[in-house]
């Protein structure tokens, strides 16, 4: 098969449709249903889930929280500085980070939050952008737990924030609310995940659908476009995950439904185990993802999905192309179609935007 040009999971989206803030309820948000065996799509709400998933289905759900990583500090020369934590290095005193403004913060400058919570040294520049900063904190206090205090959420760069009203509603409708908080691994949230609220999963359960937990640190590799001419010539980024036994045992048979994976997050983690796992294993099983699925590629742990509406020329975005018709390329032609008819009924895109369901 020829290599496919990256220009076929390119689309213009409307930048009146880039949901800047979410749904006024969670549950509220638009849902469009996608039937692949007829080939047909129908518009609900979120709510309306419960109708499409039977006794015995399974959710597999990525249950990492986002850790409220954007830190902001002073130079000693009064300078402002903005930290985002990547994740740790050295246990908790070196992290890799992203820092602002790089240009001017070489190894060896320093940074301090003005109440004295932490300070940060840059202990090396990395070739991709980011920094190695040596971090001590007030009392002991880890970094983590500092930025869980007095840390911003890190939204998406195509979400604007100015009020800090915005920012308080962001730390509570950035995360999912079955997010573990004592895995705040995350720097983006599993967003295909935010829709879900404790009465629907209420529903959900007494209904007969199972849930199962994943855990993959969502990184900011997953907002970065593909930049190379084929898909094929795009390096993805890496990503850690972990699977509990008894989520490992709900992936193979006897299976009593479907597996529905909440986000492509989950199905980079299901699918990333499968390709080196023949059975479960009794202990939990800690990876790194570096799968990238597109078209043609085929499925083997799941057999439906919820997700968003994803960025042009992302890797999201091949993911449910492959998704939509697997092992062929069929499902770039009808991806495209689905969005253009997603767009023309004005569907919000993107993290706070409007969900699919694909069956």
């Amino acid at each position: 098969m020829p290599p496919l040009a990256t220009e076929l999971f390119d689309y213009a989206l409307p930048a009146r449709l880039i949901a800047q803030t979410p749904a006024g309820k969670r549950d509220q948000s638009r849902l469009l249903v996608v039937d692949r065996a007829t080939r047909s799509v129908a518009h609900h709400r979120f709510c309306d889930l419960p109708r499409f998933l039977r006794p015995g289905d399974t959710l597999i759900r990525n249950n990492a929280a986002v850790l409220p990583a954007r830190l902001r500090a002073r130079r000693p020369t009064g300078g402002h500085v903005e930290c985002l934590l990547l994740g740790p290095v050295e246990g908790d005193r070196v992290w890799r980070c992203l820092v602002k403004p790089g240009r001017r913060l070489p190894a060896g400058s320093g940074f301090a939050d003005p109440g004295g919570a932490f300070a940060g040294e840059i202990a090396a520049r990395n070739d991709d952008g980011s920094v190695l900063v040596r971090f001590t904190t007030t009392g002991g206090e880890s970094i983590a737990a500092v930025a869980g205090r007095l840390g911003d959420v890190p939204l998406p760069p195509y979400i604007e924030r100015a009020v800090l009203s915005q920012r308080a509603l962001d730390r509570e409708r950035y995360q999912t609310v079955y997010a573990d908080h004592g895995r705040q691994v995350a720097v983006a949230a599993p967003t295909a995940g935010l829709h879900f609220t404790p009465e629907l999963l209420a529903t959900l359960l007494a209904q007969g659908v199972r849930t199962a937990d994943v855990t993959l640190h969502v990184g900011l590799g997953t907002f970065k476009p593909i930049t190379a001419d084929t898909i094929e010539g795009h390096t993805i980024h890496r990503e850690w995950y972990e699977i509990p036994g008894s989520t490992q045992q709900a992936l193979f048979p006897p299976l009593t439904g479907r597996r529905v994976a909440v986000g492509t997050t989950s199905v980079r983690t299901v699918e990333d185990y499968l390709s080196t796992h023949a059975a479960p294993t009794p202990h939990p099983c800690l990876a790194e993802a570096g799968i990238f699925l597109y078209p043609p590629a085929t499925f083997r742990g799941v057999d439906a999905l919820v997700t968003n509406f994803h960025q042009p020329r992302s890797t999201l975005l091949c993911l449910v192309a492959a998704f939509l018709a697997p092992g062929t390329t069929d499902g770039i032609a009808w991806l495209n179609e689905i969005y253009a008819g997603a767009i023309a009924e004005e569907y919000r895109f993107l993290s706070y935007g409007d969900a699919m369901l694909i069956l």
